[in-house]
């Protein structure tokens, strides 16, 4: 255990000499330092005899040179090798005067993060190509060997992706119909075209909004889920244990993933569909006093399969992006759960981006095509 610190003061031949005992380290210095640096401000030309100390240490050295800096020269200082060496060591670092700052250069930092940047996006796009290109490869392998096709965990995946999903899209399509009924009604109403409600709610909820409604639900829903899924694997070496044994795990966990959605998705929007026009049915009854055998009649009359084709030609493209997104942000995830978390909020974000995007892309083929 430490004796505590201590000064006194003797008077000696030569004038006053501050004699240090006990053990100057940093459990025993205690307030003894502060008694040594108010003793030599008090007392010029203070010595000091430091041959009494037991034992010292960086924090104790410290404190004697801070209160002897100045004030006690080094001649009138009495101690033993090892101590003198140690306050030489300490106060070659207080001298030592600290670095200035790096001056920030805003344009060239800047412009590495912009490189930076680029670098990363392109290193991206090349794996996102990497992935899809050996996932075709799977995927034709098991269009000419039906044999390969996992039916099994493709059965499971699109019970989950796809009858669970079901409650959630069908309230959710519902609303939104209502919705685009409610905005329609009380915009048309204004010009007395409140009749061309119907024909606006159906063009919409199979055009655009039953499609799109159920691939961002999925997004969410589903390829949150198999990033995760897969990315708890990769983390376990589950997926380095499959390769090892000679499994190939794109054609064991991806294209599953993959064959579940591109059936199940649509499904999901035909129940969308119907579920929203249902909603707006469900508006318009009431507000615009139209009967449901109204609605029908102008539905099938004035929209026609025409529109439910157009939305239902965007599904397997949409089904394909959400699967693949989701797969490749799970195989991408690191050793460590905040790799895990980064991915699979990825997956979702890159998804719904990817949805709109597509979407537009569609648009934009179909208003050219006139269509």
């Amino acid at each position: 255990m430490d004796r505590p610190a201590g000064v006194t003061i003797e008077e000696r031949d030569g004038g006053p000499v501050a004699v240090l005992h006990g053990d100057w380290t940093s459990t025993g210095l205690g307030s003894a330092g502060s008694v040594l640096a108010d003793a030599a401000h008090a007392r010029p030309g203070l010595g000091l005899d430091i041959q009494d100390v037991g034992r010292c240490d960086t924090a104790g050295a410290y404190a004697i040179a801070n209160a002897a800096h100045g004030r006690i020269p080094a001649s009138q200082i009495r101690a033993r090798p090892q101590i003198s060496r140690l306050l030489e060591l300490v106060e070659r670092v207080r001298q030592v005067e600290p670095a200035p700052p790096p001056r920030q250069q805003l344009l060239p930092e800047l412009l590495d993060r912009v490189g930076h940047g680029v670098i990363d996006w392109m290193n991206e796009v090349v794996a996102t190509l990497a992935f899809i290109g050996r996932l075709i490869v799977v995927l034709a392998r098991a269009v000419f060997d039906p044999r390969r096709i996992r039916w099994a965990p493709v059965v499971s995946l699109a019970e989950r992706a796809g009858l669970d999903a079901l409650p959630i899209v069908a309230v959710t399509a519902f609303f939104i119909g209502a919705v685009l009924a409610f905005i329609s009604a009380n915009m048309l109403r204004q010009f007395g075209a409140q009749v061309f409600a119907v024909e606006l709610i159906g063009i919409a909820m199979l055009r655009e909004f039953g499609i799109v409604i159920t691939a961002v639900l999925l997004a969410g829903r589903s390829a949150s889920s198999f990033a995760a899924e897969l990315g708890a694997m990769k983390m376990n070496q589950e997926i380095d244990a499959m390769e090892v044994m000679g499994v190939d795990p794109f054609e064991a966990l991806v294209a599953p993933r993959f064959g579940a959605l591109l059936v199940t998705l649509p499904l999901l929007a035909f129940v969308a569909m119907v579920a929203g026009l249902f909603g707006g049915l469900m508006v318009t009854w009431p507000v615009l006093h139209l009967s449901p055998i109204f609605f029908v009649k102008r539905i099938a009359t004035n929209v026609g399969a025409h529109d439910f084709w157009i939305g239902m030609s965007k599904a397997p493209a949409l089904a394909a992006v959400i699967a693949v997104i989701g797969c490749r942000q799970g195989m991408e995830v690191g050793g460590d759960v905040e790799s895990l978390g980064r991915r699979v909020t990825a997956a979702v974000v890159h998804a719904i981006f990817a949805i709109i995007l597509l979407d537009a892309v569609f648009a934009m083929i179909y208003s050219e095509l006139n269509i």
